[in-house]
């Protein structure tokens, strides 16, 4: 997976001046320990904080490691001001976690449950941003757990912070839902580069000779295997994502990491030859997502899936009911989930090969509602370039982050599944379940107004993408809530 951070983890242990320095040494160790024993690799500093002057030098030591993410432990109650501030000197996310007492509870004694509040209180007095998980008291195993979570968090915020979003053409017409007010992007520390597709266009022409379309039009055909429906079309395709990575490659300026968000549709088939649907599944397998319709706050979300999974996402329409045919005969039965847990997650044709079952039919196809419109039913030419199949079955995490009409950051996340159900239908589609998704789909997802399109992470990440956005500062963040457990504004003497 490129395009991603990697992580460097640094660990440095406080101690309140009047404890025992020894006691946080010693604990420490046995983290760094714990951390080796799950293959967590990360740099133990040597230098224990008891002041500012330590503050200073155990920074220093973490950032001459080349760390890039930290750990703060509490072995004992710790200096509340020097701890805090190593949170201001470190340039990279930070968690603090507390040791939980040993059997001695006299010379053994840390205290840092009590610690922890003192943290807690002078982080927020400093507005200082720091990620603190659920119960950050415990064991070294268990604080080598929390280590665990926090890395993938740690590597989505890293590559937010040198994340340039590029995006090519206006929204298609009617598609208000995927409005991008931009502040939130900078809120977050999000670059932003807007261009017209007409650059798209002329960059895609000027790459029509390029010596490099042979050989990535055979990579395309034997990654298709028998689903190369349309060899002809792979070397325009191969054109488009030569273009494509190129101009990420000249244009992310400053930046290490790209993410796209473009326009495919109505003109871009007439203009271009193809949809672009299967190039920008490549690119997503190779963690640099390509958001269709100008879907800016979609890209970036998709973009977050990759950091925290090290995985290919996929950002689908939440799209259609299941027939009540298709849940007798496929679902009813056979899993806990009722008609109205479940529904149809379904984009062209822009999910990863690596995420679709080859046993159903999956390959390069035409956008058929396109063809429509742009070919009057006839035989496809320039609306060809899907890829299509039924997606994989497993867990998911379907999530969110969107700026609003107000411009404020919002955001949901719900854990369910793909079932592995025949969709019985086109494009990229697969049956997601969700426990309570009517209740979420009314009163998260309609009444907080959110667009169709929500990102989808293969596996259950949802603990680490609710984390990030609580670091973000995003204060609305729905989710999918159980049974008995009334949304704000959900009506109580409903059936």
């Amino acid at each position: 997976m490129t395009n991603i951070p990697g992580v460097k983890l640094g660990l440095i242990a406080v101690s309140r001046d009047c404890f025992v320095r020894t006691l946080s040494e010693s604990r420490r160790g046995a983290v760094a320990a714990a951390c080796a024993r799950k293959g967590l690799a990360l740099f133990e500093a040597k230098t224990t904080v008891e002041n500012e002057r330590d503050m200073l030098r155990a920074v220093d030591e973490v950032k001459n490691a080349g760390c890039n993410a930290l750990v703060v432990f509490l072995g004992n109650f710790g200096p509340e001001t020097p701890e805090t501030l190593i949170a201001a000197r470190f340039s990279g996310p930070v968690l603090y976690a507390a040791a939980a007492e040993d059997r001695d509870l006299v010379d053994g004694r840390g205290d840092a449950y009590c610690g922890m509040l003192n943290c807690s209180y002078n982080l927020g007095l400093r507005r200082l941003k720091a990620v603190i998980p659920e119960y950050p008291v415990g064991t070294a195993d268990e604080v080598a757990g929390m280590i665990a979570d926090f890395v993938p968090v740690a590597r989505a915020l890293i590559g937010l912070a040198s994340l340039k979003m590029i995006t090519f053409g206006p929204r298609p017409q009617d598609f208000f839902a995927c409005n991008a007010p931009i502040k939130g992007l900078y809120d977050i520390g999000v670059e932003i580069e807007e261009n017209s597709e007409l650059d798209l266009l002329e960059a895609f022409n000027a790459h029509k000779d390029d010596a490099r379309i042979a050989g990535l039009a055979r990579e395309m055909a034997a990654e298709l295997e028998a689903g190369n429906n349309f060899p002809d079309l792979l070397p325009k395709a191969a054109q488009l994502e030569l273009t494509l990575l190129d101009w990420a490659e000249e244009h992310k300026g400053a930046r290490d990491y790209v993410a796209f968000a473009n326009k495919c549709w109505p003109a871009f088939p007439k203009a271009f030859g193809l949809t672009p649907c299967y190039v920008n599944s490549r690119l997503a397998s190779r963690g640099i997502p390509v958001a269709c319709e100008v879907d800016i706050y979609g890209g970036l979300s998709e973009y977050i899936g990759t950091c925290i999974t090290e995985d290919a996402v996929t950002l689908l329409d939440i799209n259609n009911t299941v027939p009540a045919s298709l849940f007798s005969k496929e679902i009813a039965g056979k899993y806990p989930y009722g008609p109205s847990d479940v529904f149809m997650g379904f984009h062209c044709g822009n999910t990863p090969l690596c995420k679709l079952r080859k046993e159903t039919n999956t390959g390069l196809k035409y956008q058929l509602i396109m063809n429509r419109t742009v070919e009057n039913g006839a035989p496809p030419n320039v609306t060809r370039g899907t890829l299509e199949g039924a997606i994989i079955p497993g867990d998911i995490t379907f999530y969110r982050l969107h700026a609003g009409s107000d411009g404020a950051l919002q955001a949901y996340v719900a854990q369910g599944e793909v079932l592995p159900a025949a969709p019985g239908s086109f494009g990229g589609i697969g049956i997601f379940a969700i426990p309570q998704m009517a209740r979420f789909y009314r009163h998260v997802l309609i009444a907080k107004r959110f667009p169709h399109h929500g990102a989808v992470a293969f596996g259950k990440a949802g603990r680490q993408i609710f984390t990030l956005f609580d670091y973000l500062g995003v204060e609305d963040i729905g989710f999918n809530r159980p049974a008995g457990s009334l949304y704000p504004r959900e009506n109580p003497f409903s059936a």
